[in-house]
Parts: structure tokens; sequence; C-alpha cells
């Protein structure tokens, strides 16, 4: 088993008081989370297959990318299987920074909304869009399962833990 650093966790975020800053901050917590888990990961080990499944380390984050866009910016995935693999072209710092701008596209969207009933504004004719809450909710449940997947396979890479 390779030793590592270990880093001390983060804590979750202090967020201010109504439901929309606290579901914003988890989701901001949780990205900012799997970003750091994968920018500094060793090649070839963050692409390379871990366990059984042929899960990777920035297959993970790559994925995360298409998820965000699908649900905040309206774009179809035809294969969302083929979303775990990064390209071999793509280096880690590509990923990081393409996850990190879809963020940062996708917060935009939700600065434009008020009503976590409302359905996410994203242009997706004939396709009804969840509320915000659910969409909110959505990415905390999908981007917090990723990051508890990659906190196992970076301790496998090189022992690093910690947030």
């Amino acid at each position: 088993m390779p030793t590592g650093s270990r880093r001390r966790d983060t804590p979750p975020p202090r967020t201010g008081p109504t439901e929309v800053e606290v579901l914003r901050g988890f989701l901001d917590h949780l990205r900012d989370a799997i970003a750091a888990k994968v920018e500094d990961a060793p090649e070839p080990q963050v692409r390379t297959a871990q366990v059984p499944s042929g899960t990777n380390l920035l297959g993970l984050l790559n994925h995360l990318v298409f998820v965000e866009r699908a649900t905040f910016l309206g774009d179809r995935v035809a294969d969302w299987q083929a979303t775990f693999h990064a390209a071999p072209q793509d280096s880690v710092a590509e990923v990081v920074a393409r996850y990190r701008a879809v963020t940062v596209r996708a917060n935009a969207v939700l600065d434009a909304c008020a009503d976590l009933g409302a359905p996410v504004p994203r242009p997706r004719p004939n396709s009804p869009a969840p509320s915000l809450r659910w969409a909110l909710t959505h990415l905390i449940e999908e981007t917090g399962r990723h990051a508890g997947h990659a906190d196992i396979l970076r301790e496998l890479i090189d022992g690093r833990t910690g947030r």
C-alpha cells in the first residue's frame, strides 16, 4: 500500500441561514473536495482503474463535468458510461479546469434563480426541467458519492487522505 501525506479533513461549511445558502454551500464544498483529490494526482495512476469496476480518479471528475452540464446547462448525454473516462489527450489540469469552469457556469444559472421550487432554467425543449431544489439535492448526492470514491482511489494511488 502506498504511503502518502495525510491531510486534516476540512469541516463542513458554515453557510447562511436560508435553504439555498445551505444547499449551495454544501455543493461547493463537495465540488472543491473532489477537484482537490484529482488536481495533483500523478499520471498514469490518475486514469488507471484501481478497482474491478474500472473506475479511475480522472474519469470520476470527467463524469461530474457532464452531470453539471446536463443538470444545470441542459446538455444531453448520449452515453453516460463513456463520461467516466477522460480522453487520452486530456491532462489532469485540463479536466480540473473544465470542471471548475462548468461549476462557475452552473453557479451563474443558480444565481439567477430565487425560488427553489421553480424549474432549473435550462435550454432543453420538450423535456421538463427539475426543480432547483431537486437539482441541488441531486448534485450534492452525486458529487458526494463520487467524492467518496475519489477518497478511496486517491489513497490507493499514493496514500493521500483527507479533504
